[in-house]
């Protein structure tokens, strides 16, 4: 059918292109000769356990699912490159912005925030976006979102915020009042809450974003597109994929997304994202990003929440994906070679053959190298819990309500506020408009 999309077509796409199915075999390879019977003592009898097709059938069922994403459960995501453009030696000692033209092998992926994995795509929510750098010293992992702001200011809040967009623990709803208690509570979130209840709360599409990395890395070259409540409900029932729909179907179609990466007012380069995952379970949702994975010339700043995503990410993925993820093909950094002192844990690929597991040692183990030794910064004052709620909550959020919105999109940002509010509380309510009181 002429009008069908790629991504509804994949599966036509692949028979046309191969020539004769292949040999079906079971996990360990061996030959399968029926797969639409069990064996049994009889026709109506037990299943023998001395089937082991069956059995390698259905352990590996059994296991087929890994655990969902806290957050950013439903995503999708693509690979390609980044391409330097722009000489930023002088501000980047990192190789893979060494020389203008230098390609980087990358993949992103794309999510929501709140919902689950089967949720939709067009909720009202920030998008997540992750990159991975393939780069010859290691892989560079980025994590941002569609927003230059985040909720909170210290990470110590991070789980009691997710939790406020979760479920109820006793009811297993969405419950306006946990969202609006904590929001109202913590008047830090007035600025990205505008931005999530404005158009910019409904990309249409990932490709018709920004992206935001630590508040330095902005991206996009398609034209930043939003919709509307109304139409975000009605896809949500109708196509509740619409975005990793229409990220398939662009690079399927041969129009790859390159966004622009910019630090303030200095073009890097830009991101073509050119390729579909071959397997999307494989690829995309084993793939693990960490904003810990750095390479020389990118450090870690003292800004709280990136603090706390250091440890926070991969503790992550080694409850979600095991103590190797690294090694997966996905994950693993493929443009160098990882030599270190880990070994063993389930789903060893690479042990590291018969290199010294310790350090020191006297046996040609890999030694370290001081010149990629990290910079040197003064840190002081107490040492005690300091709170962040009272810092200035407002002012930015005052600038984007006057200068960022017109008065329609004001209108918009008003509407989209009141029916979520409607649902809470009435003192609640008036906790909520007594926040936007301080922005005029």
């Amino acid at each position: 059918m002429a009008n069908r999309s790629k991504a509804t077509e994949q599966l036509a796409d692949y028979a046309k292109n191969k020539q004769s199915p292949d040999a079906l075999t079971t996990g360990y390879g061996a030959p399968v000769d029926t797969k639409t019977s069990t064996m049994t003592a009889g026709p109506r009898g037990p299943i023998l356990l001395q089937d082991v097709q069956f059995l390698d059938e259905m352990s590996h069922f059994d296991r087929e699912r890994i655990p969902e994403r806290v957050v950013h459960a439903k995503g999708g995501g693509a690979f390609g490159y980044f391409e330097v453009t722009h000489d930023v030696t002088k501000y980047c000692k990192a190789k893979i912005f060494d020389k203008i033209g230098k390609k980087t092998p990358c993949l992103v992926r794309f999510s929501t925030v709140g919902g689950e994995s089967g949720s939709a795509d067009t909720a009202r929510d920030p998008r997540g976006f992750a990159m991975k750098f393939y780069t010859e010293e290691g892989n560079w992992d980025l994590v941002g979102n569609n927003t230059p702001i985040f909720f909170i200011r210290d990470p110590i809040l991070f789980p009691s915020f997710i939790h406020t967009q979760k479920r109820n623990p006793v009811t297993h709803l969405r419950d306006p009042d946990m969202f609006w208690d904590f929001i109202t509570l913590r008047p830090e979130t007035t600025h990205q809450v505008l931005f999530l209840f404005s158009d910019r709360g409904i990309p249409d599409g990932y490709q018709h974003m920004n992206g935001y990395g630590s508040h330095t890395f902005k991206l996009t070259d398609q034209g930043v597109k939003n919709l509307s409540s109304e139409k975000g409900e009605k896809l949500a029932g109708s196509d509740p994929d619409y975005n990793n729909r229409m990220l398939y179907d662009a690079i399927a179609n041969g129009k790859p997304i390159w966004p622009h990466s910019e630090y303030p007012l200095i073009t890097v380069g830009k991101m073509v994202l050119d390729r579909n995952a071959s397997n999307y379970f494989a690829e995309i949702e084993q793939s693990a990003f960490n904003p810990a994975s750095m390479v020389p010339g990118i450090e870690p700043s003292p800004d709280k929440m990136l603090q706390g995503r250091l440890f926070s990410y991969h503790d992550t993925h080694l409850h979600r994906l095991g103590t190797n993820y690294l090694q997966l093909p996905v994950n693993c950094p493929y443009k160098t070679r990882v030599c270190n002192n880990q070994r063993d844990g389930p789903q060893t690929f690479d042990n590291q053959s018969g290199r010294p597991n310790y350090y020191p040692n006297s046996f040609s183990g890999p030694k370290s190298d001081m010149k990629h030794s990290t910079s040197k910064f003064q840190a002081s004052g107490d040492c005690m819990r300091h709170e962040s709620g009272d810092e200035d909550n407002y002012s930015q959020a005052t600038i984007f309500w006057e200068k960022t919105l017109d008065d329609e999109a004001r209108k918009r940002l008003v509407n989209n506020i009141a029916g979520h509010l409607k649902d809470a509380q009435a003192f609640l309510q008036k906790r909520a408009v007594s926040i936007w009181h301080h922005l005029n």
